[in-house]
């Protein structure tokens, strides 16, 4: 760290000359509704600008796929290749979808091979709650945390005993059966689910080419278990698995005559934590982690088709949360993580570790509050990195906060951008350097007439941006970086109660732009909107949301756009009788044609020429479910 920066971090780290009598200091700092709440890990500063959903939001917008979810948050725009069971992306910030990271039950979920989580595999039954936190948290995550952070935790257990029975139907052949138990008592908490999806899809093609006409389906089993037990008042320890495995149907869209592409999937995790405090001034935690994800491609017709992707993680974390006095709180952790990568493909590199220590000071005083943090991470494959934050918040007026922030970040790329065996539609660069970014943030939020808004205004600059390039007329592209990218937007987000209806808005504008060429980044709309309203009728309910999303470029010299698309959904529910619950929805309700992604076919056997197509998007789509809560 430069030591120039050294009088602005001590200017954030008040002493005990600036604190006045602590017998005054006001209670631990609580942030509006729409952001972390008090069960947040150590971890998360209290000034990031965040969206939080809840058990109850899952199911009232009775959501299939975290996906559902993230489109509501502002500043995020998600790219999906197809269907239920495809890859998919999220844009946060305009940062590309390696540069978030993803936490279940606080394990990194990424895959080694390609840097990305598939939160698409993911069963939103299992989850109790997602936080959702924008802007770079390299300071006390590492790497992957430029454009924010997803923090999924799974489903709790509760006090007595309560099993819950869920059986739904759709269209298109969907299925879907959950069959969970929770309870507990004063000591001892624990929560067990499965899940079975089954669907028979639709065509995610556009150009009908051979095998690709058909249906893609999707199934999943999914298994979870939390278990909670507190020795003493002062000692207490967890362990979460989660378990999902399935096959998804996939489009050979890359090949002149297709073939019938599967996917095997499985996603596994598993955490556990001991966590004790010494003192009333001392909490220590240590946190254990362990993650699968095991992806084989089998395809009969076509085999280049078949490889497989493994990636297993281990990773140990141990923080220590300090309350210096009733204002001051420091923060000391240290953490190591080491992944590898089978593959069927020759990588040259196939495994690498990383070890981390930092520290966060955060000072609450009366009518201000400020943070800083550090963090030095020694990376096998790219040596030293430090990364440091400092925020201010200031209470400008009743219930109404200004917060000012800056924040470094980096990102190492993934084993397949720099080690990818050529083929003749892709190839890794061994050359690429790791992405780093500087952000500035200014955040206004606060609660006035029961109405909780936030406004945001950022600014980051990344360095050696990692990007996909092509070249003209060709399947075949590569990883490279660019020298400067630039990414600036506004955010919004509200909600209310009007006139009965629960609201809540977001909205955003992104500027994510290559500062050499002009160009806009690829597959990153420029707006987006997102509008739900709810509203209970005694046992009834019934609710709204409307999603509007700009055109966007598919490509970095921006000659391929694709167009913007709105989408109107609704949903309702009847409280049948105290165990049971009727609910239906239909998303897409107009029936509207879009994709977010396009895909380049071959005309001829020989690649002399490439054709560009859409990805397509579910049209128009119901869903029954019945719920059983004895």
């Amino acid at each position: 760290m430069s030591l120039a920066r050294l009088p602005a971090m001590l200017l954030l780290l008040p002493g005990p000359l600036l604190a006045t009598d602590s017998s005054n200091a006001p209670q631990a700092y609580r942030l509006p509704a729409q952001v972390i709440s008090s069960r947040q890990s150590p971890r998360e500063p209290t000034s990031a600008a965040a969206t939080v959903f809840t058990r109850d939001d899952i199911e009232r917008l009775q959501v299939q796929s975290v996906s559902e979810l993230l489109n509501r948050v502002p500043g995020v725009v998600m790219a999906q290749a197809g269907g239920r069971g495809a890859l998919s992306g999220a844009f946060i910030r305009g940062a590309n979808p390696g540069q978030t990271l993803v936490l279940v039950d606080g394990v990194r979920v990424s895959a080694a091979a390609t840097g990305l989580a598939r939160l698409e595999l993911l069963d939103p039954g299992r989850i109790e709650r997602i936080e959702v936190i924008r802007g770079p948290l390299a300071s006390q995550y590492g790497a992957d945390a430029i454009g924010g952070l997803i923090r999924i935790t799974t489903r709790r257990g509760e006090a007595g005993l309560q099993p819950r029975l869920r059986l739904a139907v759709g269209n298109r052949g969907t299925f879907e059966r959950e069959l969970g138990l929770s309870g507990g008592d004063g000591q001892t908490r624990f929560d067990l689910g499965a899940s079975q999806v089954e669907s028979q899809g639709f065509d995610r093609s556009s150009d009908d080419r051979g095998r690709d006409a058909d249906h893609d389906g999707f199934r999943r089993r999914a298994l979870g278990l939390t278990l909670e037990h507190r020795f003493t008042d002062s000692l207490q320890a967890g362990l979460n698995l989660l378990d999902q495995r399935g096959e998804s149907e996939l489009d050979d869209v890359y090949s002149f005559r297709p073939g019938d592409l599967h996917e095997r999937f499985s996603v596994s995790s598993l955490a556990a934590h001991l966590e004790a405090r010494p003192s009333d001034a001392w909490t220590s935690r240590i946190e254990v982690g362990h993650f699968e994800n095991r992806i084989e491609n089998r395809d009969d017709y076509n085999a280049f088709n078949n490889y497989s992707f493994d990636t297993y993680r281990d990773s140990l974390a141990w923080f220590n949360t300090l309350r210096l006095d009733a204002r001051r709180q420091l923060l000391l952790g240290a953490e190591w993580y080491e992944e590898r990568l089978h593959s069927e493909l020759d990588y040259d590199e196939s495994r690498r570790w990383n070890r981390a220590a930092f520290v966060r000071h955060s000072y609450r005083g009366e009518g201000f509050g400020a943070e800083a943090g550090l963090r030095h991470d020694d990376n096998q494959r790219f040596g030293s990195e430090e990364s440091w934050s400092a925020a201010l918040t200031l209470d400008v007026a009743r219930a109404t906060e200004l917060v000012l922030s800056y924040a470094e970040g980096f990102h190492a790329p993934s084993f397949s951008e720099l080690y990818f065996p050529p083929t003749p539609i892709h190839g890794g660069n061994p050359e690429l350097e790791p992405e780093r970014s500087k952000s500035y943030e200014i955040q206004l939020r606060g609660e006035h007439r029961k109405t909780h808004w936030s406004l945001s205004a950022y600014r980051t600059e990344v360095d050696d941006l990692i990007v996909e390039t092509s070249r003209a007329g060709s399947l075949f592209s590569r990883p490279e970086n660019i020298d400067r990218a630039r990414l600036q937007g506004l955010e919004l987000a509200l909600s209310r109660d009007v006139f009965g209806w629960q609201t809540a808005l977001a909205a955003s504008l992104v500027d994510p732009r290559d500062r050499d060429s002009g160009h806009t980044l690829p597959r990153r709309a420029r707006r987006n909107l997102s509008l739900d309203l709810d509203r209970r009728f005694g046992a009834f309910s019934a609710g709204l949301g409307w999603q509007a999303v700009s055109s966007r470029y598919d490509d970095e010299g921006n000659e391929h756009e694709i167009p913007g698309y709105a989408l109107l959904g609704v949903r309702g529910s009847w409280q049948m009788s105290d165990a049971l619950k009727w609910q239906v929805k239909i998303d897409n309700l107009l029936d509207k044609d879009y994709s977010q992604v396009l895909y380049s076919r071959p005309d001829t056997p020989f690649y002399t020429s490439v054709g560009l197509h859409e990805y397509q998007q579910e049209g128009r789509s119901a869903l029954l479910s019945l719920t059983w809560t004895p």
